[in-house]
């Protein structure tokens, strides 16, 4: 069993940065996708930013620029550095990992960007 937990959330001027990070539960060395997921109050989470084996990378257009994923194999970590923060950027932020079939998710940091 793959658990997660996030961290990192919180409340933050417009324009100023917060870090979060996914603990995984267990080596991630065998994890080849991850993604780190928003949802504001009424919406759909959607995807933020995605990393896949070989470093690829993927962001939202809205966040292009300003967030950065990566993973620290040796802490079994996934990092989402978010920088420039705009007030629409405040969500619940959730990590999410692949492994084999199986997709496993943390329960979710809230980050709140006041203008």
């Amino acid at each position: 069993q793959v658990q997660l937990v996030e961290s990192g959330g919180g409340l933050v001027q417009a324009g100023g940065s917060l870090r979060l990070s996914c603990l995984v539960s267990g080596s991630i060395l065998g994890i080849n996708v991850m993604g780190w997921y928003r949802q504001a109050p009424g919406k759909q989470r959607d995807l933020v930013a995605g990393l896949i084996s070989g470093g690829f990378t993927s962001y939202a257009d809205s966040v292009k620029g300003r967030f950065t994923i990566s993973r620290d194999n040796a802490k079994n970590t996934v990092y989402l550095q978010m920088n420039s923060l705009k007030p629409e950027d405040t969500a619940v932020y959730y990590c999410k990992v692949r492994l084999g079939l199986y997709d496993y998710w943390g329960q979710g940091t809230q980050v709140t960007v006041s203008s």
